[in-house]
């Protein structure tokens, strides 16, 4: 007992210090990649409703998770509700990624980068004719890419922690 709790002591001290820098920086080639990713997926796919970009951006086995409206288990099923949904709402709505709240983590396999998990904080606006725009909520989310075929692709998103405007 004595000899191993010298061994258990490292052991943890290791996978400690090992999981210390498990983030990507925020200035890393990955870090920088995944944000532009994050910028074309809303900036123009959500706030310009353009669904090319979602189209390209999305894994053919995309699925997303959504707190409050539940599961949509295919990209096909995704795009349409994208375009027969927020689309054709009355009023335009805007996403803003929250500075400050991107986070990447790399996944490997032996070594080898093969996907990454994103996560980070939003805020919705909505503009309506003649009004000011006004923000709706925020959300939380987290999204896991995986590089197909030398391609960042978005194979699943957590939307979460939905927060109505006070």
């Amino acid at each position: 007992m004595k000899i191993f709790k010298p061994f258990a002591t490292l052991f943890f001290l290791f996978v400690f210090v090992c999981g210390l820098g498990a983030q990507t920086k925020d200035d890393s080639d990955l870090f920088n990649t995944l944000k532009a990713k994050d910028s074309q997926l809303f900036d123009v796919g959500f706030n310009k409703c353009d669904i090319a970009t979602f189209e390209n951006l999305l894994s053919a086995d995309f699925i997303f998770y959504h707190d409050q409206a539940g599961p949509t288990n295919s990209k096909k099923d995704f795009i349409a509700g994208i375009r027969d949904g927020l689309c054709k709402l009355d009023y335009k709505a805007r996403r803003e990624l929250v500075e400050g709240s991107l986070e990447v983590f790399p996944l490997k396999n032996k070594g080898v980068l093969y996907g990454a998990i994103q996560n980070g904080r939003h805020r919705f606006y909505a503009l309506e004719k003649g009004k000011p725009e006004y923000l709706t909520g925020t959300a939380r989310f987290t999204h896991l890419w995986k590089l197909e075929n030398g391609e960042w692709k978005l194979a699943e998103s957590l939307s979460y922690d939905h927060q109505a405007a006070k």
